[in-house]
């Protein structure tokens, strides 16, 4: 088994962060401008890092507890490792499915619903088949984002499909 350093594992996990927030939003140092009408605060006290159950990490057989994730401000988010991979869970008040498509920079963006919330799978650019698969939850007021980062190269498994089988089994808890 390869040795992997924390060094290491925060470098993939910026990466994955980057390409969700940096590449699929433009410049990732900007910070959104202020509107004068307050935004739903469903998911200002929502913590990514104590969000996930042990049978939520228990899908990509990772473990607690996670590393916070705050290279973008407005993006903060929680990363956990697993054997093969990180599992992330990040927030954004402002943005939304439907945002995140007409907003972002994808190879690939479909959308779907989980229990009739919008839902979509994203790819960042570059990404395509290189192991980062992103499934965004319109979640109160915003956007939970269910990040999967492939860390070992040999792993063989569907990140997509292993992303979106974490975000139905969390769909549930979701604020509104």
């Amino acid at each position: 088994m390869i040795q992997r350093s924390r060094s290491t594992i925060a470098a993939v996990c910026c990466a994955g962060l980057l390409a969700v927030s940096g590449c699929a939003l433009g410049d990732a140092t900007t910070e959104p401008e202020p509107t004068s009408e307050p935004k739903p605060s469903g998911l200002a006290n929502f913590d990514t890092c104590s969000f996930f159950t042990p049978a939520d990490l228990n899908v990509v057989e990772a473990s607690g507890p996670g590393e916070p994730v705050e290279q973008v401000s407005f993006e903060p988010g929680c990363t956990f490792e697993g054997p093969d991979n990180l599992l992330t869970l990040y927030k954004n008040q402002d943005e939304t499915v439907a945002s995140y498509e007409t907003g972002g920079n994808w190879d690939s963006y479909q959308k779907f619903d989980i229990n009739g919330r919008a839902a979509a799978t994203g790819i960042s650019p570059g990404a395509t088949g290189h192991g980062l698969c992103n499934i965004l939850l319109d979640a109160g007021g915003g956007v939970a984002i269910v990040s999967i980062t492939k860390i070992m190269p040999e792993a063989t498994y569907d990140d997509c499909g292993l992303a979106e089988k974490v975000a139905r089994q969390i769909e549930p808890r979701l604020p509104r």
